[in-house]
């Protein structure tokens, strides 16, 4: 009797648990990591974060869909740079995800060139390649192919700001031009995307308290090119209750569409509004 040949098998990559645990508390967003080989997706909906940064023909097309989802919900045009603020926020938020979620879970810190990711923002869905990865001396992970171990927790900080800075960093060149924002603008706007996107996960996942104690470690202010710290702090509700909230270093220009709504993180929001919005979402 003939045996068949078994099919060759690729090990899951260190990143896979992560993400799937992401998807599992947050079933808008799927993030594939690509087997080696395998072609990056491309058609309709897809878009290269390179193709992004180059700030073409690309960009154009993907904030063709905010300008049209701003018309269509708020009944308004909303202004260039707004569209293009938008723009930026819908992809910055689930790409530092990326970096920051296998981070937090399982303390792996992957390199993410902007020629290794892409996004298709009607399916939620990333697709990237990961040949590099940062993690600890303990970590089962570290004799892996692409494995680069630091020394403790402090380095493995470092390692997430500078893969995140290394991939938002071109993006936001590309969309810069749009945006009528300085640098520093704009890189109070990349801190609140990692900021925002860790706490907003790991409330689903059940450790908001140890998400915002790690984001205080990781920005403490004094990180460039990152502007200002991770900005929690706790409000009093009517009942004596403790309401998190945090300030944003950059605003999103939401208060150009609706004046009178605020995010409720955004610093023209007073305290007094921010308890009422957090106690009754509570």
């Amino acid at each position: 009797m003939t045996v068949p040949a078994l099919l060759p098998t690729t090990a899951p990559s260190p990143l896979t648990a992560s993400y799937e645990r992401l998807t599992e508390v947050f079933p808008g967003l799927r993030a594939e990591v690509l087997t080696d080989g395998a072609p990056a997706p491309s058609g309709t909906g897809w878009v290269g974060a390179a193709d992004l940064a180059e700030g073409g023909a690309a960009l154009d097309d993907f904030l063709a869909w905010d300008e049209a989802q701003v018309l269509r919900d708020y009944g308004t045009r909303a202004r260039p740079d707004v569209v293009a603020s938008f723009g930026l926020h819908r992809y910055a938020w689930p790409a530092c995800l990326l970096v920051t979620l296998p981070w937090f879970l399982h303390r792996r810190v992957p390199r993410l060139p902007v020629a290794d990711v892409s996004f298709h923002r009607g399916l939620g869905r990333l697709a990237l390649r990961v040949d590099e990865f940062a993690c600890l001396p303990d970590d089962p992970a570290a004799a892996l192919p692409g494995a680069r171990v630091v020394p403790d927790e402090a380095a493995l900080r470092a390692e997430v700001r500078d893969a995140v800075a290394q991939h938002i960093g071109p993006v936001l060149d590309g969309f810069g031009p749009r945006m009528r924002r300085g640098k520093r603008a704009l890189w109070g706007m990349a801190t609140d995307e990692i900021v925002e996107g860790l706490w907003y996960v790991a409330h689903l996942l059940g450790e908001e308290g140890r998400a915002m104690t790690e984001l205080e470690q990781l920005l403490p202010g004094t990180t460039k090119p990152y502007v200002g710290t991770a900005g929690f702090r706790e409000l009093t509700g009517p009942a004596g209750e403790s309401l998190p909230t945090r300030d944003r270093a950059s605003c999103c220009l939401f208060y150009t569409l609706r004046p009178e709504d605020t995010c409720v993180t955004c610093p023209r929001t007073s305290d007094e509004d921010r308890v009422r919005r957090l106690a009754a979402a509570a």
